[in-house]
């Protein structure tokens, strides 16, 4: 099974209008709601792609409960842990010159509540089970909730993924998780390094057992530690594309724990998966929303991407 955490859920509110003016009576031409946050996107990609997935977090409120409704039919199974503070919503404002989002921070969530969700996980997985951390904690969060929750997948034996930035990405390879996915910009932020290969082998000395980077139209660099060694790849897209960026990385981790749940070990399994990656990463960008893929798209690319072996060390 693979199970996705999305620690501050959303719900995705999207108008459409002709123009966007600030001070002014807008007229909106179209509402649009969706279940969001990254894990949720994750989970529906894995879903689309006929895989059995579990999405759990934190849900509250009258959001929350819209937000359990939207995803219900999209064949995730649910299981939230429900608190009383209410879920939050993303809002974007799209017009001819692009699209304006608006970001609410998500509830400030009691401590015990880490604790239930750290439980939740150890009645949840097991031995060959994948969890999914993806997205942002959100405001106030403990320092040990993020390696909390990774502890209690790792002590179930579940392989653990985490597509997260600042200073969760560095928590998340202190305490060992299975494999990251930040993308070329979060990764130098959180290390200094511009090159993705050495901010990804920082990462794994701190003790990430692989790193995957998204680089936008450049690929994917992935980097796995192999005892003493570092060794890297790199995959390219096969075409250019242009569409909605949006979900891309969330399509990149489904396929990513796709590879984890193969339960290969990394450094030969990992390299033969990025091809998946970065055409679901691609199928997701000509899809309207995140979340979404088009499948089509992906077989076809799928079938033209190769895998670049980088310098060893």
């Amino acid at each position: 099974m693979i199970l996705t955490l999305t620690p501050n859920p959303a719900v995705d509110v999207t108008y459409t209008l002709p123009a966007v003016r600030l001070g002014e009576v807008n007229r909106v031409t179209s509402v649009t709601e969706a279940a969001g946050g990254k894990g949720v996107n994750v989970a529906r990609v894995l879903a689309q792609l006929g895989h059995p997935v579990t999405a759990t977090g934190f849900l509250g409120g009258d959001t929350g409960v819209l937000l359990r409704r939207l995803l219900d039919g999209s064949g995730v199974t649910q299981r939230w842990l429900d608190v009383p503070q209410r879920t939050r919503r993303t809002t974007t404002l799209v017009d001819a010159a692009g699209a304006t989002l608006l970001n609410e921070p998500g509830p400030r969530l009691d401590p015990g509540a880490w604790a239930d969700l750290a439980a939740l996980l150890t009645t949840s997985v097991g031995a060959g089970d994948v969890v999914v951390v993806s997205g942002s904690t959100p405001p106030g969060a403990p320092d040990q909730a993020l390696p909390t929750l990774l502890a209690a997948a790792a002590g179930r034996g579940a392989r653990t993924l985490v597509d997260t930035s600042g200073a969760g990405l560095l928590a998340a390879a202190d305490a060992g998780a299975d494999l990251l996915k930040p993308n070329e910009h979060e990764l130098a932020e959180a290390t200094g390094a511009v090159d993705p290969v050495t901010g990804a082998r920082a990462l794994i000395d701190r003790g990430a057992g692989a790193v995957v980077v998204s680089c936008g139209a450049a690929g994917l660099v992935a980097v796995v530690a192999d005892g003493a060694a570092r060794p890297a790849w790199r995959a390219r897209p096969a075409e250019v594309l242009s569409g909605n960026p949006t979900g891309a990385g969330d399509a990149a981790v489904a396929a990513l724990a796709l590879a984890l749940h193969a339960d290969e070990p990394l450094a030969t399994g990992l390299p033969a998966h990025l091809p998946d990656a970065v055409a679901l990463s691609g199928a997701a960008v000509l899809a309207p929303v995140a979340g979404a893929v088009d499948l089509t798209a992906y077989r076809r690319m799928r079938a033209a991407i190769t895998v670049e072996e980088l310098d060893a060390r």
